[in-house]
């Protein structure tokens, strides 16, 4: 691999080299700090309080990574195209429709695991992922938004919360733009709970349509840290969440 230094091999209890040692733009990896390490809820708390987080692959150790820039979604920047606004306006009047937080944590992530596998060779969210993340949900650190039709998981997403600080991690849907609601969902109880941005990763072009925008890591992790700091907010939703958002949204039109 192209890079400038080895990586280090972290061995439970050993602390993360500070972000700036990831490897940069140029890179087979950029973003890439080290490898090796557990996926403990102590460990998991430690990494993402320091802008850390695990992507790997079957047959690979643990990967940690902390890119530069940070693909973030600053809630008031969320995209409502004028077709996904209409539709949102359906289902947030539809007495079959509802938005459940926290009720199939489990479930998401493993439709999730299942739903990245298209397309893909294999998937990152592996067994042993799902359980980490589900005893850190256990612990109160990681939720599900789930977007629920005639009492059946249509989609949703899963993250982790640290204080007020936000990081999404992956998606699935079973009816079209299910998981799209169930991120309007979570921006609504974001922008409920005064909370500014949500951390997305990676850049792709699907969260780029959406309003995330590229951040300088260091700028991400000062706003990650005041976040942090602050008192945990109650992770709930209520339908007139949607209300404040549909008339808070600009409505932009279809496309880029």
């Amino acid at each position: 691999m192209k890079n400038k230094q080895a990586l280090p091999w972290l061995v439970p209890g050993r602390s993360f080299p500070h972000v700036s040692k990831a490897w940069g733009i140029g890179s087979d990896a950029p973003g890439l700090l080290a490898l090796g390490g557990e996926l403990s809820t102590d460990t998991l708390i430690d990494a993402y309080s320091k802008g850390i987080f695990p992507w790997f692959s079957e047959g690979q150790p643990i990967l940690w990574w902390s890119p530069d820039p940070r693909m973030v979604l600053k809630v008031a920047e969320f995209k409502l195209h004028r077709s996904f606004k209409k539709k949102l306006s359906r289902f947030a009047e539809n007495a079959a429709c509802e938005i459940r937080v926290d009720k199939a944590f489990r479930q998401v992530m493993e439709s999730c695991a299942s739903a990245s596998r298209q397309g893909q060779r294999g998937t990152w969210i592996l067994p042993e992922m799902v359980e980490a993340y589900v005893q850190l949900h256990h612990a109160g650190i990681a939720h599900s938004i789930e977007s629920w039709i005639d009492g059946e998981l249509a989609g949703g997403l899963y993250c982790v919360a640290i204080g007020k600080a936000v990081f999404g991690e992956s998606m699935f849907t079973r009816v079209p733009d299910a998981s799209k609601i169930a991120l309007a969902a979570l921006v609504a109880i974001c922008r409920s709970n005064h909370i500014d941005q949500i951390d997305c990763q990676q850049n792709t072009r699907h969260l780029a349509s959406l309003g995330a925008r590229e951040m300088p890591r260091a700028e991400f992790l000062q706003a990650n840290s005041t976040a942090i700091s602050m008192p945990p907010m109650a992770w709930k939703f209520s339908p007139v969440y949607w209300t404040y958002l549909l008339q808070s949204n600009k409505v932009r039109r279809d496309g880029p």
